[in-house]
């Protein structure tokens, strides 16, 4: 192989590796205010709490205090920002507190958080069977979302509620990450 020849394929391999940083660069998760997330996920992000004791605090650290206790393991939880060790959240009621990472988990549920029974169908339409009803104030185990429908499981029983119905499926974020922890809607 000629010297031109090599030094025309060492600029073309130098051009792609060029390329995929880039592209890999893109790729990279951030928060709403741009800087990359420490988790390399995306923000905001569903988790759920996985214990029936979680402490959520006023900051990103133990010696913040307590402001509330959760008692619902399972409950779904929206990531809204986060540092390497804790995770900002937005609970169903719309408040926002820190919580450490070691308490969330990244398998999905929905809740139930109106007072009305959530209908769960045979499948992906109002006009399927209604195999249950999903009381108000309550958990489900959830599998995707697809076209405005998730997949629920409750035992041995699946079917789909309306991604509206529930929460925990959301897309878009639900609470500012600049609200302070302790606040509720704003």
């Amino acid at each position: 192989m000629s010297s031109k020849a090599r030094h025309r394929i060492q600029r073309l391999a130098a051009t792609a590796a060029a390329i995929c940083a880039a592209v890999l660069a893109g790729a990279a998760q951030s928060m709403p205010d741009g800087r990359p997330t420490p988790s390399g996920q995306p923000v905001p992000r569903w988790l759920s709490l996985k214990s029936s004791e979680v402490h959520a605090r006023i900051g990103p650290g133990l010696d913040y205090g307590i402001l509330w206790e959760y008692h619902a393991s399972g409950l779904p939880v929206q990531v809204i920002a986060e540092t390497r060790e804790w995770r900002k959240i937005c609970d169903p009621e719309g408040a926002v507190a820190w919580v450490h990472r070691s308490v969330v988990s990244s398998r999905r549920s929905v809740f139930n958080a109106s007072d009305r029974e959530v209908p769960i169908h045979a499948g992906r339409s109002d006009t399927s069977p209604v195999r249950a009803r999903l009381s108000p104030r309550t958990l489900v185990s959830m599998d995707e979302c697809e076209d405005g429908w998730c997949r629920v499981r409750v035992r041995r029983m699946r079917g789909w509620v309306r991604q509206s119905a529930v929460f925990g499926a959301q897309e878009r974020p639900l609470c500012n990450a600049a609200r302070p922890a302790g606040t509720g809607r704003g």
